[in-house]
């Protein structure tokens, strides 16, 4: 699998970024870029990936080539260089596979006014092809010190908004593993007013997939909060932009729960979210508006800036949360930022339960009873799913044959894969990644046991498939 853009950027084996390919694609990104800023100042950062400084090196030199002054940001969250950058009017780059396997990274390019768009791809791609014809091509640099106020900036976008007393009280512990903003989450929970107890850092990249949980990171936080007594274990993937929040009871909060509660935080009117996320953001009530789109956050930045009511938000299931708006919360204004942030929804949800009184667990079953949750399998061709999901969409025969229960659905969305409402209010949805090479299911029911179950018997099946 050669690099590719995906939902999230460019993606592929660590080792198929060499110094051509770094060199036209940062090439190609900053042409586009020109027109859409008089700075000529690019933002670089990275997670930590061993492959990642390489390909760090690599871009920062290609930035310099390219005519424009490189700015090496570090390893921070990609959040933050997003951040960073889209306040300067800056484009910014972010070297990172998110959370696939350590032998994949990836590129994620961010425009001077927020996230690189799907409109955006073909040009792109297209003239970097012509750049790598052309056999142009320039050796790596070393990165050199980093410019600390990328970070600094990030932790200060959450204490200067949300107050020093924010979680006073609360004890929330931070898996640090190998997130590359683990020392900013244990800085900004600890700056919040909680008190913050970091476990399980590791050197060795480990891929942390938010919405495919390995069982025992789960138990693992269980443990620490029945141990510790801990209001909250709080870790996000690899690089930063999908939260992980265990509750209270030692049970996953989803991504897109995380979003509904910080969207009511924030006051939202209008929320932009994929199919994927749970219907129960239509049956709480709470938001004027409620628009689905195709999973990957540049078709919810595409559907955001569509709004007519305000302030508008964005969020994924895997829980990545979008502010479209600038918004004032109890200590001061927090900034518009339309990419994917970890850090936001994590801390509201926290924030809102603290105002409720409430715990975490308590809070989040508010909500209506709708339970969603994803798995996937890994290596599946791009051929292979696709013919998957032709058979499942054309053929009721093939449905019965794979599961009875999905053989008849009352209604049926290929807007993204195929997602098929069943006639007893459970959904199941099938979709090819566009990331890695997996085919991703998402269950919906009533009942978390009730979800778990479908979608264990499901991803069994669809294991056999390929």
């Amino acid at each position: 699998m050669a690099a590719a853009f995906g939902t999230s950027g460019l993606r592929g084996p660590a080792i198929d970024f060499t110094e051509s390919v770094c060199t036209a694609y940062i090439t190609a990104f900053l042409e586009r870029s020109a027109g859409q800023t008089a700075a000529r100042i690019a933002y670089v950062a990275a997670d930590l990936r061993e492959s990642s400084p390489r390909i760090a090196g690599q871009c920062l030199a290609a930035v310099r080539a390219a005519g424009w002054e490189p700015v090496w940001a570090g390893t921070v969250p990609t959040p933050a260089v997003a951040a960073y950058a889209m306040a300067r009017q800056a484009p910014a780059i972010m070297i990172t596979g998110s959370h696939i396997p350590e032998s994949y990274n990836g590129i994620k390019f961010y425009r001077p006014d927020g996230e690189f768009l799907k409109e955006d791809e073909a040009p792109v791609r297209d003239r970097a092809e012509a750049i790598m014809a052309e056999g142009r091509t320039v050796a790596g640099i070393e990165p050199g010190a980093p410019l600390a106020d990328v970070a600094e900036d990030y932790v200060a976008r959450y204490v200067s908004a949300f107050g020093a007393t924010a979680l006073s009280g609360m004890k929330i512990g931070i898996d640090e593993h190998s997130a590359v903003g683990r020392d900013l989450m244990l800085r900004t929970f600890a700056e919040l007013g909680a008190e913050v107890h970091g476990f399980r850092r590791v050197e060795r990249f480990v891929a942390v997939d938010t919405e495919a949980l390995d069982p025992a990171d789960i138990a693992r936080s269980r443990a620490l909060i029945e141990q510790l007594g801990l209001d909250a274990v709080i870790s996000t993937d690899g690089d930063g932009d999908r939260p992980l929040v265990i509750d209270d009871k030692g049970r996953q909060v989803n991504g897109d729960v995380l979003g509904v509660l910080t969207a009511r935080l924030l006051g939202a009117k209008t929320v932009v979210t994929p199919l994927s996320s749970t219907s129960a953001i239509e049956q709480s009530g709470w938001f004027d508006t409620v628009v689905r789109t195709r999973i990957g956050s540049p078709y919810v930045v595409a559907g955001m800036a569509e709004a007519s009511a305000h302030p508008v938000v964005g969020f994924e299931a895997n829980g990545g949360f979008l502010l479209g708006d600038d918004v004032t919360l109890a200590a001061g204004p927090m900034p518009r930022l339309p990419t994917r942030d970890a850090i936001l929804p994590a801390v509201a949800a926290l924030v809102l339960a603290r105002r409720e009184a409430m715990s975490l667990s308590a809070l989040a079953a508010t909500l209506p009873p709708r339970f969603m949750k994803a798995d996937r399998v890994k290596n599946v061709a791009a051929d292979s799913a696709k013919l998957f999901l032709g058979q499942i969409e054309a053929s009721e025969d093939f449905r019965t044959e794979f599961d009875s229960r999905i053989a008849a659905p009352v209604e049926m969305s290929v807007l993204d894969g195929v997602r098929m409402a069943l006639a007893n209010g459970d959904t199941v949805h099938f979709r090819q990644s566009g990331n890695a090479p997996e085919m991703r299911i998402y269950v919906e029911t009533g009942s978390q046991a009730a979800t778990e179950t479908l979608l264990g018997e499901l991803i069994a099946k669809l294991a056999l498939q390929f």
